[in-house]
């Protein structure tokens, strides 16, 4: 049944395409949002079998926080673009599906730590085959491990009748916090498909569909393996170069060089570039770990252990820094964090986003806990995320949305989200508020470390000397 558009001059005008997105999470919602602000003559539906989450997004506060997202959002709600709970009925009226649900490291049985867990994707593929009564194209979103596009072939084209499915790989390259900058002017979009006449269809239908607004230089064909494929060797790529220079960053604390000036001079470099060296952390968010350890169990499911290990040591270098950042405190801070209080600046992964998964800070928060310290947390859009992340956990926590009452009586401020805000601040009078000696352990390196040192702080960044006090 076709939708129908504003009325146009006394006119209505329907539908030209009908697309679903299963999954209304941080791929399926702001990707749903931008095809129908690009395509204002197709009707895209967003579905999911959460009601708290469809609600949030029928209202002012979105569950995602990107720039950009909320006005987009109320540009096309409810003229091209609908939030909705009845799956079924998405999966019937739709002509284009993207699936867009989680795939979370499987955490039981074969692969524990390392594979996909795959039960969401496969009840969608079911899902899909039975509500289906016509042909779809069926398009992965999320990232899922390569091969997934056959098995999803297998199930949904299992049912005699007639109805034939075309499953299509067009992985998200979007990062958070500039995931509207990113679908809006991508570096790229590609879509994999089926080296067959059907095959290369329902390929086209989805390149036009793109080609509203990207331009088609810019739109990547290639066969369906190689597109599942390249969306992990892509954050493989980029994980890798985290923690290549994070590993620097240690060598730099014990030999007194500075982090910033290695990453500077190896960036210019035109081989390498200097994205992606800035010394953190570690790296977080729902992709990162979870795509690396996902090659790591393929290539040794394919007998690679050499290249398993290789890829392996990207996450245990991430694991390593963040970890190293604790002890670092630890031995800053006279060996004991027992009932001191340490504010943590930022909980969110990166900046200008609320998502929290895999979030350096809740490592750190989990460490300090351990340790006996009291821990409080600021952050300007991941608070409500931090709560249901440390809900549960010994300890003392408490969530403070102003970051001068947040530092109010703490020994220490750790910085382990960039958010622009932090810079900002007046230091001076933090300062004022806090128990002496008073530390700063910056873990994006986005302080003035001189200023704040010279107000009275001992600075402690990452990868650089630090700046003390102490005789």
């Amino acid at each position: 049944m076709a939708g129908r558009n504003r009325r146009n001059g006394g006119v209505r005008s329907k539908f030209e395409k009908k697309i679903l997105c299963i999954g209304a999470g941080f791929v399926g919602g702001p990707t749903a949002a931008m095809i129908a602000c690009k395509c204002p003559r197709y009707r895209v539906t967003v579905v999911d079998t959460n009601r708290e989450r469809i609600a949030q997004w029928n209202s002012a506060a979105l569950p995602v926080y990107e720039p950009g997202l909320e006005e987009i959002v109320r540009k096309t709600r409810g003229r091209n673009l609908f939030f909705e709970t009845d799956i079924p009925k998405g999966i019937r009226e739709s002509e284009i599906i993207f699936v867009c649900v989680n795939t979370p490291t499987k955490t039981f049985g074969a692969g524990a730590g390392l594979a996909a867990d795959l039960q969401f994707w496969e009840k969608t593929a079911r899902q899909i085959l039975e509500h289906a009564r016509s042909p779809k194209i069926v398009v992965e979103k999320s990232t899922f491990p390569v091969k997934t596009a056959l098995a999803m072939e297998r199930i949904l084209n299992s049912r005699t009748g007639g109805i034939r499915f075309e499953v299509l790989s067009n992985p998200e390259f979007l990062a958070e916090g500039t995931a509207v900058r990113d679908m809006e002017f991508p570096d790229r979009v590609l879509i994999g498909s089926r080296d067959t006449e059907a095959g290369y269809r329902a390929r086209d239908t989805l390149v036009a569909l793109y080609a509203n607004w990207v331009p088609r230089e810019k739109i990547i064909t290639s066969n369906i393996w190689s597109s599942e494929l390249s969306k992990l060797a892509a954050n493989l790529f980029l994980a890798q170069r985290v923690s290549t220079i994070n590993a620097v960053s240690a060598i730099c604390e014990k030999t007194e060089a500075d982090v910033t000036e290695v990453s500077k001079i190896v960036g210019m470099d035109g081989r390498i570039g200097a994205r992606f060296l800035n010394a953190s952390i570690g790296f977080g968010g729902s992709c990162f770990k979870k795509d690396i350890l996902n090659l790591v169990y393929l290539c040794r499911h394919e007998g690679l252990p050499e290249v398993a290990d290789y890829f392996e040591g990207v996450v245990r270098i991430n694991e390593y820094q963040k970890e190293r950042f604790v002890l670092n405190m630890l031995e800053a801070m006279f060996n004991t964090l027992a009932g001191k209080r340490i504010c943590l600046f930022g909980f969110a992964f990166k900046a200008d986003t609320s998502d929290t998964r895999e979030s350096p800070a809740m490592h750190v928060a989990r460490r300090l806990l351990e340790e006996k310290a009291e821990v409080v947390v600021t952050d300007p859009r991941a608070l409500d995320n931090a709560k249901a992340d440390l809900r549960g956990i010994d300890g003392k926590v408490r969530f403070v949305q102003d970051p001068y009452r947040a530092a109010q009586g703490c020994q220490a401020i750790a910085v382990m989200t960039e958010w622009g805000l932090y810079r900002g601040l007046d230091y001076e009078k933090l300062y004022r508020r806090m128990v002496r000696p008073a530390f700063i352990f910056d873990g994006r390196n986005i302080l003035d470390h001189r200023r704040c040192h010279e107000i009275g702080f001992n600075v402690y960044p990452l990868g650089r000397p630090a700046l003390t006090h102490f005789k």
